[in-house]
């Protein structure tokens, strides 16, 4: 029976919000803008290329953050994130960037938010990106597990895979079918209360 305290580390986007890049692509009409980390693992191949779409449309940092404005996180993500803070400690561990989060953080009551940074020049051209840290979200679960927690994890995408392979369980949130094909160990959810299926069954399992 274990005796340490349950973290539940999450991802952002496909879990608690729509995916940002998709929203920009259906505002300014650029499809290649659609990709994301679940048709590319790759997520440095992902991100210079959509760096070089910018920079070819014009694309500045106030273009993409507008779109952010008027987005809304995903139907009850905000109740379910409210209970799953109630209930353990909880932390947002994410692949976007803080120039981008902060109406999604305002509007899901600001949950704790792991995430990365952009660099962008004096005439609000994004010329680059920066990781916190290389493969981030799965050493923030090693981190969790070396201050003793059991950690459950959850995520929809390739980049999410390291760290959900590092908790004690790992869910994937409704993954596209090449990910599930790809990690078929990882149990699938298509929504909150499956989520909390497994997590209940989680906590009964260690007493």
């Amino acid at each position: 029976m274990s005796k340490r305290p349950l973290l539940i580390a999450m991802d952002l986007e496909g879990v608690f919000t729509p995916e940002v890049w998709i929203a920009v692509a259906e505002t300014t009409g650029i499809p290649e803008l659609r990709l994301t980390t679940r048709d590319i693992s790759d997520y440095d191949v992902l991100m210079k290329r959509r760096l070089a779409i910018l920079k070819e449309n014009g694309l500045k940092l106030k273009d993409i953050q507008d779109v952010i404005s008027t987005m809304d996180p995903l139907p009850g993500a905000k109740e379910y994130l409210d209970r799953l803070r109630s209930r353990f400690q909880a932390i947002v561990l994410s692949d976007t960037y803080y120039e981008f989060a902060e109406p999604f953080m305002r509007k899901l009551g600001w949950p704790t938010l792991f995430c990365n940074s952009l660099e962008v020049d004096e005439e609000d051209n994004v010329v680059d990106y920066h990781l916190r840290l290389k493969d981030g979200k799965r050493h923030a679960v090693l981190g969790f597990k070396q201050l003793n927690f059991d950690v459950i994890a959850m995520g929809d995408s390739y980049n999410d895979t390291t760290m959900l392979l590092e908790a004690e369980l790992g869910i994937l949130f409704r993954p596209s079918e090449r990910v599930i094909e790809d990690f078929p160990q990882l149990p699938v959810a298509l929504d909150y209360e499956e989520v909390d299926g497994y997590i209940n069954d989680f906590v009964s399992e260690r007493g």
